[in-house]
């Protein structure tokens, strides 16, 4: 199923205020949360995808690529929108929105706990990893699959990330199990509970007794990790990409935070790039130029021969269309604008330079620019308008 437009889902323009897109977030998150909601699956759903707009348009990075592409733009990228948004990682990411919103900490309605009919504990969230991925202009008209490998905290396989030897744990004494303290507080709806992680668990509810040999407690291990990393076609120098859930594992059973890809592209050898258009200089004889003929250049996929028509000016622009690069989108492609340069030389012998001596004194070689400058303007604007 497409998804919504994210402005059209928090109801607001692209040149929202950061204050005001906030706004327009709390406002839904109230609506559909699944605490004043409970067994609704229609508003956790709506909820869900709240949380999913302003996540990516709350983030001056994706909030630019989305603008500029499209839902496409952070696809391959992961994100939220490519795997699913737990409520776990709406919570995690968010929670400052909710504290804001109903004076501090996590809350409840009502007395109402999590939507499932339990407490919802504190989440802890990994760290983001943050990549550099060079591509070269195959690689970008192509897309390609990338395989790197990455130094990061992962799960302790010893305890399975819990950070107890053994499972050994006892109940906090304090929150009593549930990783959460409560207190009411006066807000503008009303008496209501509000809720925080408790301050002795750090919001797991129970204690470790016994510090797993490997972890030390913690639960994370520092280990090599090899990622396989999907490009997908007509990416851009400076782009970034993400995949949701390939950063930093968290400590004891949290979420994990996201790997983050910077595009780097790597300079050219025959091609320089604008958007998704290429330029190349062609040289060509002045022969070549007098009497027409053609020429072979390469592109990104091979070599194409391209006419030259007789009397060809150095400094015309030949356009080879859907010869560039693809739109990240897939709809379209950019074109090859190729410069056609009149190839003369530096020194010239004692024969040639009779030769050209010869030729000028022939009424065709003498400068006439109007009738040919006149074309060669008009074919400019026609390639630029």
């Amino acid at each position: 199923m497409a998804k919504r437009d994210y402005y059209e889902v928090l109801g607001v323009d692209k040149n929202v205020s950061p204050e005001d897109l906030k706004k327009a977030y709390r406002k839904l998150a109230l609506k559909y949360h699944p605490d004043r909601n409970p067994g609704d699956k229609e508003a956790e759903e709506k909820f869900k995808e709240a949380a999913e707009a302003y996540d990516v348009l709350s983030n001056p990075d994706k909030k630019a690529r989305y603008d500029q592409f499209g839902h496409a733009g952070l696809d391959g990228a992961g994100g939220y929108g490519s795997q699913g948004m737990s409520m776990d990682d709406i919570f995690s990411s968010f929670g400052s929105i909710f504290g804001d919103l109903f004076g501090g900490g996590g809350f409840s309605f009502g007395g109402f706990g999590d939507a499932r009919g339990g407490t919802r504990r504190a989440v802890q969230r990994g760290s983001n990893l943050r990549i550099k991925v060079k591509l070269t202009l195959e690689e970008i008209d192509q897309g390609v699959e990338k395989k790197i490998r990455v130094n990061k905290y992962k799960t302790c396989k010893t305890c399975g990330g819990s950070g107890a030897r053994n499972n050994s744990f006892e109940t906090c004494s304090h929150c009593h199990g549930t990783g959460i303290v409560t207190e009411m507080r006066r807000s503008l709806f009303g008496q209501m509970q509000t809720q925080s992680a408790c301050p002795y668990c750090g919001g797991a509810g129970k204690i470790i007794k016994d510090k797993c040999p490997d972890c030390h407690g913690d639960g994370i291990v520092k280990a090599e990790d090899i990622i396989t990393i999907n490009i997908p076609a007509g990416v851009a120098d400076g782009m970034q990409l993400s995949m949701h859930g390939q950063g930093n594992a968290a400590p004891r059973g949290g979420v994990n935070g996201d790997l983050i890809i910077q595009v780097e592209e790597l300079p050219h050898e025959h091609f320089e790039r604008q958007d998704n258009n290429l330029f190349y200089n062609a040289f060509i004889t002045f022969s070549d130029a007098a009497m027409g003929g053609s020429i072979e250049i390469p592109t990104l996929n091979g070599k194409v021969r391209v006419k030259i028509e007789q009397g060809t000016p150095s400094g015309k622009v030949i356009r080879l269309k859907g010869k560039g690069l693809p739109d990240i989108n897939g709809y379209s492609r950019g074109d090859m604008l190729v410069s056609i340069n009149v190839w003369v030389p530096k020194s010239i012998n004692k024969e040639e330079k009779a030769m050209l001596e010869e030729l000028a004194k022939h009424p065709n070689f003498q400068p006439n620019p109007s009738k040919q400058e006149k074309g060669f303007f008009d074919k400019m604007k026609d390639l630029f308008n």
